[in-house]
């Protein structure tokens, strides 16, 4: 990881892939996507690896895209409508 970069909250990789942030929680336990612990114990994701997770560049990316489950589709469902 370069010394600088950004690291996103929940929320903020939420927003960029248009889910929940529960739902971005969830991937980060499942391991489908990589997440850092603060020292507090919240989540924080690297900006590199999500902004590669939305190209679909799984080269740059040390973790496979998120798939979207059943219950992601519904959440997904409820924002579009």
């Amino acid at each position: 990881m370069e010394a600088r970069e950004r690291l996103l909250t929940p929320g903020e990789v939420a927003s960029l892939f248009r889910v929940d942030p529960k739902t971005v929680t969830r991937w980060a336990a499942a391991g489908r996507i990589s997440s850092i612990r603060t020292p507090g114990g919240h989540r924080r994701f690297r900006e590199s690896e999500v902004r590669a997770l939305l190209r679909g560049d799984a080269n740059g990316a040390t973790a496979p895209a998120p798939r979207i489950s059943l219950e992601d589709e519904d959440e997904i469902q409820n924002l579009v409508s």
